[in-house]
């Protein structure tokens, strides 16, 4: 007789519904990064609910190094910091001038940062060349 084993469902499996929870989280996290999303929460009056700023304070642990790893984009943890204070609540709702502004500054971040790791990399293989001895020119030689 063959027995069926069923898959793990979050509702079954504490550390899959622990990893489908960190996902969902996660995810929400990162959607803050944009900032007509934030104005579109706000014109929606979510960032008002009690609740709602709860789970917002929350969500700060992404802020420890242990899980800002997974963030693909960083202004979504600058943003909720923001999100933290009820003036920039407030001015999200009622000045389309703020969202159109933390846009831009986030454009001109992107487009003009440069990478650590590419910029370390450079220097250093600019380094090993001036190690490197230049060949004498034969015709420069006395």
């Amino acid at each position: 007789m063959e027995t069926k084993t069923t898959p793990a469902t979050p509702s079954t499996d504490p550390e899959a519904a622990n990893r489908a929870r960190f996902e969902l989280e996660l995810e929400f996290v990162q959607a803050l990064a944009n900032p007509f999303y934030l104005h579109s929460l706000a014109q929606q009056n979510i960032l008002e609910q009690p609740a709602f700023i709860n789970f917002l304070k929350y969500l700060l642990y992404f802020k420890d190094k242990d899980y800002a790893r997974f963030i693909h984009y960083p202004h979504a943890l600058h943003h909720l910091e923001l999100l933290q204070h009820v003036q920039f609540r407030t001015a999200m709702k009622k000045d389309e001038m703020l969202r159109e502004y933390l846009n831009q500054q986030q454009f001109d971040h992107w487009r003009t940062w440069k990478d650590p790791a590419k910029l370390n990399a450079k220097s250093q293989a600019e380094n090993t060349q001036q190690d490197i001895p230049m060949p004498l020119d034969s015709t420069t030689s006395s």
